[in-house]
């Protein structure tokens, strides 16, 4: 099976010159891309000086990571596709496991590998940990980091498990998936749209895998940092679009009631720690999903596969009124 590591960058040059070293030398089974989303910074002349062994690939307008993930694929034609954030690095051999179990297992569509973090490399990192699952409210959470806590590396999730959702900083698909799939939905522009292609690949009859085999480094915050109002407003509407796209008739009106008000709790929280920005991003990520409610209900599938999306009922109640703090201590 032929490969490629496709990296987005936008005004990343910084990032390029010191992981992009590590992603060449450690992915000899690979074609590396850089996909740039109309960098304003001297991204593509360092690339073309010093890089001059990838393939660039030139977005004409900054879409987002959705829209400029979607723009780049249509010149990658490798059978397996890995969208790399530019602030990862990868180990050596890490793609070997990877390629192994998709050669072994047909149905397996994505793969995420161990994510660890660059700055505390003997714990995991936010993006992904050892694999995503969902609350029914629709928060994701992770083994090894759930919400803000981030779990010590003992090994503890040394193995290769069936997950729910695989983490756009190290996303491995098939791209005949990705495809047949469309894609990222650009509606997300950014912040969980890798969770939303998860969800709807699993309703198309494919299964998503996390493999320890396979261990990167990720920075995190590197484009948005936690702090910032704007990641706040991504993620709770984003949240409100992955619900309304994939869950069943059913189940959509007392899900979505539930997590609103969860959403509103988290605001008034925000408020009382004197967060107004984040508050505030609450409000506007929420006039934003009423706004947009009839163009993303118009992408619900035709049939839904999944009986069960969600790995408990609320993780929000067991972190913060249980106080769980680690993914063996949770009640599923």
């Amino acid at each position: 099976m032929n490969i490629a590591v496709v990296i987005l960058n936008w005004n990343g040059k910084d990032l390029l010159k010191k992981f992009l070293p590590s992603v060449i030398t450690n992915s000899e089974e690979a074609q590396i891309y850089v996909a740039d989303n109309n960098s304003t910074d001297e991204s593509v002349a360092v690339l073309k000086i010093s890089f001059p062994e990838v393939n660039i690939i030139q977005n004409k307008s900054n879409n987002g990571y959705a829209g400029g993930y979607n723009e780049a694929l249509k010149s990658v034609s490798e059978e397996i596709i890995i969208l790399l954030n530019s602030d990862v690095e990868v180990t050596r051999n890490w793609l070997v496991p990877i390629l192994e179990i998709f050669q072994r297992e047909a149905d397996v569509a994505a793969i995420q590998p161990k994510i660890l973090d660059y700055k505390k490399k003997d714990h995991f990192e936010y993006a992904g940990a050892a694999g995503g699952y969902l609350d029914q409210f629709g928060y994701p959470f992770c083994r090894g980091r759930i919400f803000q806590k981030m779990e010590e590396d003992k090994g503890q999730y040394d193995d290769n498990h069936e997950i729910f959702w695989a983490s756009g900083a190290c996303f491995a698909i098939r791209n005949s998936v990705y495809q047949e799939a469309g894609g990222l939905d650009e509606d997300f522009f950014a912040h969980q749209e890798e969770i939303d292609l998860c969800w709807r690949i699993q309703n198309m009859g494919y299964r998503i895998k996390y493999t320890a085999d396979s261990v990167v480094y990720h920075v995190g915050g590197a484009t948005l940092s936690s702090m910032d109002p704007k990641k706040t407003y991504y993620n709770f509407r984003n949240g409100l679009f992955l619900l309304l796209k994939n869950l069943k008739s059913t189940d959509l009106l007392p899900i979505l009631f539930g997590r609103m008000i969860l959403d509103g709790v988290a605001a008034l929280k925000f408020l009382s720690e004197g967060k107004v920005d984040h508050f505030t991003a609450i409000l506007k990520a929420h006039g934003s999903f009423y706004s947009s409610f009839n163009k993303i209900r118009k992408k619900r599938p035709d049939q839904f596969k999944i009986e069960r999306y969600y790995k408990l009922r609320s993780i929000v109640y067991q972190h913060f009124i249980l106080r769980k703090a680690r993914y063996g201590e949770l009640e599923k």
